[in-house]
């Protein structure tokens, strides 16, 4: 299984709580040097909080399951 298929069903995994406060998240780009391009969209695009879930949330859980994986940028 590829680099980006191991990181699409992490994110399978985080989206459903985006999803209860009305946002979602799209990858975007993952490339060979392990870094994850994602999109936050509805509730979490102009949230306050979007850069912590970013961080705290959704680079701290791939990288927990994905050594690989070295940082996460929201586009």
């Amino acid at each position: 299984m590829s680099l980006k298929e191991r990181v699409e069903k992490v994110i399978e995994k985080i989206r459903p709580s985006l999803q209860m406060d009305g946002g979602d998240i799209e990858l975007v780009d993952v490339s060979e040097d392990g870094v994850v391009k994602v999109k936050l969209t509805g509730a979490c695009k102009g949230c306050p909080m979007s850069q912590f879930t970013l961080k705290m949330g959704v680079e701290s859980m791939l990288k927990k399951e994905i050594p690989e994986v070295k940082e996460v940028i929201g586009i």
